[in-house]
């Protein structure tokens, strides 16, 4: 099964900072021979001190921080903290306004207990299962309330490729469906089929939701197994079962139900209809799967309270030396925002997110550091973005119409 890539801060920032040289030589002019070399290209570069990640990391994930839960307290201290750092070291704000910040308008959408799905097959059988226990949803479409009767299709990962000829959807139309589906995407060895053991987008959950919205389904059910999601029941519950912040809603389709589902929910699923969710499960690697119907519907009540609000992403800049290639940025991101605080857990009630991810913003702030400190700046620009988690892919009008991210292959996302 594939797994999801864990990238060890010592081997992302040894990543990059050969990443750094080969952008310092070019400067330097090393590499395309434009520039001779003066005594600020033959100082020492500056090294990473993990003394200074681990300070960042001990602060942004302390208690005083409460979990930095999205356009919370503990949040905004977080953007600010970031914001100061990137001042200090000399970089230049990039954000609205001449600042480090970008508003960002979210909604947060925190499911309510009296939220149901029942189970339902032709003849009458059904079952119901229990929120947070059997299931976790969501409402993107950013609603009060929302009431679904509508019949559940089986469509494998869920997963339209055309790059490696797959597709599982096949002719099946979804408007008004439910769709129930895998994390993760087909098993492979081959770098050339999905990216052989690494994980692509095409298994992330996001892109099943986000698909799954695009083809007209009102709801859409992941199934959950441990392998194949890398993670437990747990990180899904406590995940889902808080407040869960979305970008201020668009045009852009969305499920009045995206939802996980325990696998031994699933089973009972197609159970009611005699069907083996393993032998699906199989069917599903293969290219010619075809979409199934079942004759069961799922009749849920999702009950959602809303949270308007404006939220920060934090962005810094150095700006390249070369006239064209300045216009482009090597991009840096990592998410700093977490789960802030479940008052109904026990003990301690705070998510520190220490993993996930201070970890990421304190590497973020270290390169950051050493980049400002390069004794000739690089020919491109350097983009450095500690970002809300749900606005990865805004970057906005400041920077996008001045400034476009170079090669993809060489943007992280932490």
């Amino acid at each position: 099964m594939k797994k999801y890539a864990v990238i060890f801060s010592c081997a992302l920032l040894a990543f990059v900072c050969v990443v750094a040289k080969e952008n310092c030589a070019a400067a330097q002019g090393k590499t395309a021979g434009r520039t001779k070399k003066t005594p600020a290209a033959e100082a020492p570069l500056p090294q990473v001190d993990k003394e200074k990640i681990r300070a960042h990391v001990k602060y942004l994930s302390s208690d005083e921080l409460e979990g930095r839960g999205t356009g919370q307290r503990g949040g905004d201290l977080a953007a600010d903290y970031i914001g100061k750092q990137f001042a200090s070291y000399g970089l230049k704000p990039a954000g609205d306004n001449g600042t480090f910040f970008q508003e960002v308008p979210m909604v947060g959408v925190k499911t309510l207990p009296e939220t149901t799905f029942k189970f339902v097959e032709a003849s009458g059988k059904s079952f119901e299962a229990k929120n947070l226990t059997d299931f976790v949803t969501n409402n993107e479409n950013q609603a009060e309330t929302a009431d679904i009767d509508a019949p559940i299709v089986f469509v494998g990962y869920g997963i339209k490729a055309p790059e490696y000829d797959w597709d599982d959807y096949k002719t099946v139309d979804l408007h008004g469906k439910v769709a129930m589906l895998f994390v993760n995407e087909p098993s492979s060895d081959d770098p050339d089929f999905f990216k052989g053991k690494a994980l692509t987008y095409y298994g992330r959950w996001t892109y099943k939701f986000e698909e799954t919205a695009r083809r007209g389904a009102v709801a859409t059910l992941i199934i959950h197994r441990t392998d194949l999601a890398s993670y437990g029941w747990d990180v899904v519950r406590n995940s889902w079962g808080t407040e869960r912040s979305y970008l201020k809603k668009d045009a852009t389709p969305k499920l009045q139900t995206a939802s996980w589902i325990q696998l031994d929910v699933a089973k009972r699923v197609v159970g009611l209809v005699g069907l083996d969710l393993d032998k699906m499960f199989q069917r599903a690697q293969m290219k010619d799967f075809k979409p199934l119907q079942l004759p069961i519907r799922l009749k849920a009540h999702v009950a959602s309270q809303l949270k308007p609000f404006v939220s920060r992403n934090v962005l810094a800049m150095l700006h390249g030396t070369d006239a064209v290639l300045g216009k482009e940025a090597v991009l840096y991101t990592a998410h700093y925002d977490h789960l802030g605080i479940d008052p109904n857990l026990p003990g301690d009630k705070i998510y520190n997110g220490a993993n996930d991810n201070a970890t990421g913003c304190g590497i973020l702030l270290e390169l950051a550091r050493v980049w400002a400190a390069m004794p000739v700046a690089a020919p491109r620009s350097i983009l450095s973005r500690p970002s809300l988690r749900k606005s990865r892919g805004c970057l906005g009008r400041s920077i996008s119409e001045n400034i476009r991210p170079c090669r993809p292959e060489k943007s992280w996302w932490i």
